[in-house]
Formats: C-alpha cells, sequence, structure tokens
C-alpha cells in the first residue's frame, strides 16, 4: 500500500466497492488534507460528505471525459441492428417502400427514452437491473422472472445464429447447418476478450456497427433512393396498403429487447462514477450522449436497409422472379434480389454487413445473460460452474437452429424468437419503470413527474403493441393451421387459462409496491483519518 504521504499528494480518490450486491465501480472521492485552519466556521465545518466529493476526472477536457464514457451504446444499439431486425426492415421496404420509416424514427425515439432509464438505474444504484429484481422480489417470483430473461437471451440469439450462417453461406459458400456451429464456435471465442477488459469487447463491437454501416451505406449508393421520398417517409406519418399496420407494429414492436435492459444497467458500472450528486448527474449525461449517438449510427442503419429494399423493389422493370422475392423477403433471398438487380459486389456487402449484424448480436446477447444469471443467482457461486451456465446458454440457439435447419424452418425460429421476446418484455420493462421512478432504489435520483408520465405511457404502449402481436399472431395461428378442429380446441383450452395467469402476473409486477430499500445513503459526515486509512486499505486489495 502506498504510504499516507503519497495518498495526500497525489491519488486522492479511492474505490469503495459496496458489499451488498458487488459489481460496482463507484468511486467515494475522500479529502485527506488535514484541516490547517481551525479558525474555519461552522458552516464550512458542517459540509456534507457529498460536497466533499472529487470527480477524479475534471482536469480532463471535457471531450476526454464523454470518451470515458463511451461503449456501452455500441453494445446496446446491436439490438437495433441485429438480423431480426434487419428482416423486417427489407419486408417494411419491400412492400411499403419509404412509408413506414417515420416509425423507425418514433421507434428508436421510445428506445433512448427506455435505455436511458436502465442506464440511469445503474449509474444513480451502483446495482444493474437484475441484482435489483433479486433484492425486491420473493424467490419465487425472482425464479421465475430469471428463467423468463434467460429464455429471451437464447430467443434473441436464434435470428443472431440464422444471420450470421445465412453471411457465411453468402461469402464463402459455407452450408447453413455448418455456419450455424462456427457461429456458437466463434461466440464462445470472442467472448474471451472480456478476460482483457470490457473497453476490448466494447471497441470490438463498435467496429462491427461501422462496418455494418459501411455495407449498407455502399448499398445506397448503388441503389441512389430518391431523398426527397426517403424524408417524407421519417416526417410525415403514413399507414396506406395492405399489410402496414402490422408491419408498422412489428417494427415497434421489435425495438425494445427485454434483454438489453439489463444488459445497458451494468454496462454503465464498467465505469467509474464519483458517488456524488454532480459525479453521478455528469455520468447519466454523458452517457445519455453517447446512447443517443450509437442509436443515430443504428437509425440511419435501418434507414438505409429500408430505403435499399424499397427502392429495388419499386423498380419499374423488376423481373417476375425478383418480384416474387420482394412478396416474401428473408435474410437469405435478399441476398439474391441485390446480386440480380444490383450485381455480385452488391451482394458481398450485404454478406459482410449481415455477418458483422450477426456474430456482434451473438456476442452481447450471451454478455447480457451473464449478467442476469450473476444478478438474480448467488454472486459467489463457484466460477467454474458460472461459466458452464453461461456457455450452455451461448451454445443452445446454435444447437436449437441446426437441429431445425433449412431455411424455411429458419424463418419459422424467427416468428417464434420474436414472440418469445414479446412475452417476456413486461416482466422487464416494468420492474425497470418501477425501480427508476422509486426512492427506495433511486433515493434522490429517481425520476421527476414528468419523466414518470412519460416513461410510463412510452413503456406501456409499448408492452400493449407486444401483447396485441402476440395475441393476434396465436389466434391467427389457431384459425388457419391444418391441425384437426379437436387439435385446435385442446390448444385453446391450455393456452387461453395461461394468456390469464400472463395478464395477472403483468397486473402484479405493476401494482405491487416495493418494499426493499436498496438506496445506501451516503455518509454525510466528514471522514475521519481512520476512515481514510481504512479506505485506501480497501483500494490497495483491489
Amino acid at each position: 500500500m502506498e504510504s499516507l504521504q503519497q495518498q495526500e499528494q497525489g491519488d486522492n480518490v479511492a474505490v469503495i466497492h459496496q458489499s451488498w450486491g458487488g459489481g460496482s465501480n463507484r468511486i467515494a472521492a475522500l479529502n485527506v488534507e488535514p484541516v490547517t485552519t481551525p479558525q474555519s466556521s461552522p458552516a464550512n465545518n458542517s459540509k456534507s460528505f457529498h460536497d466533499n466529493h472529487v470527480d477524479p476526472n475534471d482536469e480532463k477536457p471535457g471531450w476526454r471525459k464523454f470518451l470515458s464514457f463511451v461503449g456501452p451504446g455500441f453494445l446496446v444499439s446491436l439490438a437495433y441492428l441485429d438480423p431480426g431486425n434487419l428482416e423486417t426492415d427489407l419486408q417494411a421496404g419491400a412492400s411499403h417502400g419509404f412509408e413506414l420509416l417515420w416509425v423507425v424514427l418514433i421507434g428508436l425515439v421510445f428506445a433512448l427514452i427506455i435505455q436511458s432509464l436502465a442506464a440511469n438505474l445503474g449509474v444513480s444504484t451502483g446495482k444493474h437491473l437484475s441484482e435489483l429484481c433479486k433484492a425486491e422480489y420473493p424467490p419465487l417470483v425472482k425464479y421465475c422472472l430469471w428463467l423468463l430473461a434467460e429464455l429471451a437471451v437464447i430467443a434473441a440469439d436464434i435470428p443472431e445464429v440464422i444471420g450470421t450462417a445465412f453471411g457465411l453461406n453468402i461469402l464463402f459458400n459455407i452450408p447453413v447447418w455448418v455456419g450455424v456451429l462456427c457461429t456458437g464456435l466463434s461466440t464462445l471465442l470472442l467472448l474471451g476478450l472480456q478476460r482483457y477488459g470490457v473497453r476490448k469487447l466494447e471497441m470490438l463491437i463498435a467496429v462491427l456497427v461501422f462496418v455494418m454501416a459501411g455495407c449498407f451505406f455502399g448499398e445506397m449508393s448503388y441503389v441512389k433512393p430518391p431523398a426527397s421520398g426517403v424524408v417524407k417517409g421519417m416526417f410525415v406519418p403514413k399507414l396506406a396498403g395492405q399489410g402496414a399496420t402490422a408491419d408498422a407494429i412489428a417494427l415497434l414492436g421489435a425495438l425494445v429487447m427485454p434483454h438489453n435492459l439489463f444488459l445497458h444497467s451494468a454496462l454503465v458500472l464498467s465505469r467509474k462514477v464519483p458517488n456524488s450528486v454532480q459525479g453521478v448527474n455528469a455520468a447519466c449525461r454523458f452517457f445519455l450522449i453517447e446512447s443517443g449517438f450509437a442509436l443515430l449510427v443504428a437509425f440511419l442503419i435501418n434507414v438505409a436497409v429500408v430505403s435499399v429494399s424499397g427502392t429495388v423493389c419499386a423498380e419499374d422493370n423488376i423481373s417476375g422472379d425478383n418480384r416474387n422475392r420482394c412478396n416474401d423477403l428473408n435474410l437469405n433471398s435478399a441476398s439474391f434480389l441485390l446480386q440480380n438487380v444490383l450485381g455480385k459486389s452488391s451482394k458481398a456487402l450485404y454478406g459482410v454487413a449481415l455477418l458483422a449484424s450477426g456474430q456482434s448480436s451473438t456476442i452481447t446477447g450471451t454478455y447480457a445473460g451473464q449478467f442476469i444469471m450473476q444478478g438474480f443467482l448467488n454472486l459467489k457461486m463457484k466460477k467454474w460452474l458460472r461459466n458452464l451456465m453461461t456457455r450452455c446458454i451461448a451454445i443452445t440457439p446454435s444447437l436449437i437452429v441446426s437441429i431445425i435447419g433449412g431455411s424455411q424452418g429458419a424463418g419459422r425460429l424467427i416468428i417464434i424468437a420474436s414472440m418469445i421476446l414479446s412475452f417476456e418484455l413486461p416482466f422487464a420493462l416494468i420492474p425497470l419503470l418501477k425501480f427508476s421512478s422509486n426512492s427506495t432504489k433511486m433515493g434522490p435520483y429517481k425520476n421527476s413527474k414528468i419523466i414518470i408520465v412519460i416513461s410510463w405511457i412510452l413503456g406501456l404502449g409499448i408492452i400493449g403493441i407486444n401483447v396485441y402481436y402476440l395475441s393476434t399472431a396465436f389466434v391467427d395461428w389457431l384459425i388457419h393451421n391444418d391441425l384437426p378442429k379437436v387439435g385446435n380446441i385442446f390448444i385453446g383450452i391450455i393456452v387461453f387459462p395461461l394468456m390469464a395467469v400472463y395478464i395477472i402476473a403483468i397486473l402484479y409486477l405493476t401494482f405491487r409496491k416495493d418494499v426493499v430499500v436498496t438506496y445506501i445513503e451516503p455518509q454525510k459526515d466528514e471522514p475521519t483519518d481512520t476512515q481514510v486509512r481504512v479506505a485506501f486499505d480497501l483500494s490497495s486489495q483491489v
């Protein structure tokens, strides 16, 4: 341990690891300089501990402070760039041209607001969402939430595995089933980057995001969509044509991923935030700006995808074969469409973008699964057991896809995965809305009344859209499937009571009063010399 004299000269910031829950990098900046003015006024001696906190980055220029917070937003933005979202964009553009771009714009604004709540929750409490759920809810509810969250991670990874396999097939003619297995293995290998620090993983993901941007912007340079049509589609709401409402609902429903809320609240804990009002507020502001920039890039990529498919499928001289592809456009058929209309180079660009999208999204999904497991389960569980469970979750989507196999099976899996995510969303979003609005979790950093009203309106609106999508998809399947009438009746007898239980569970989470106080009030007295030495002893052990 450094001497107290050395600490007085320079390092006056100690990392205090809170004993409850673990995982925070919250900093308490301690003033170790001795008091040399005994005649100081009582007002000066009664300063709260908050007032003596000093941001260790205060001497850095503003842009350097901001750069130290850059990273989590890019991992989070991949939920809006995964292969499932790209397929939804391709279908929306092929069916409706640029008319649904306003839905993408509104959806990403909604996503920014919701994701900022998750980031603020982590920064303000020093705990991520799954840790707070573990502390608040009784064991049965806690384990149900954990299982649903892990199921959502697996479901979210399924389209990503499929997209990566299609990307490998497009670029290297690797069979899809081989590409699926390669995806699972590569995900496990790339997760090893986290041993070198989360910043390395964030850097890799940021590079892949910009690779996607370059590929799809390159596609736009080929097709040259009319700027007036794109701008009009973004700012003039319109729902014309058959299936426009359903496609708009699909676009909105795919924009908020449940596992993303757990992920964002955990990633912000990798940054050191002073335990002071000024430090917390500055960190929340930096994370909001960083998330806004990352989601802006994601929005532009989504606009590019919709614009490319909308322009290609609107060509007057398009062939009958390509017209049929436009009527049922998916991740695989899009590559043949682009090759036929724009050439092999366009197909290659699409393959690179799809590969980057699928692989990066798979990594972040598995990373979210780690945080979820660490938060809900015992944080002191054996490391080998935690690693084994993480790798089992990581490889499960690849095994599922390889068993189903084929393009048609892949399409069905993507639909099922989207339904599972819609099912799970309320069980992540409602706790986030409640915790971020409650002083038992956020203390003085809880949302203002205006933010509470806005966030609940948005949250309930998104939940309503997802529940509507889920119920209508099931009813439509029940009406149009090929099962005998007795089979449909049997399925209805089973499913409809489960839907009632589902609604009751949502109401329980919504109206249950939070009773566990997890916000820890910072010490308000001046730290004594003994406290300073203890703090530095702790910092020397980490």
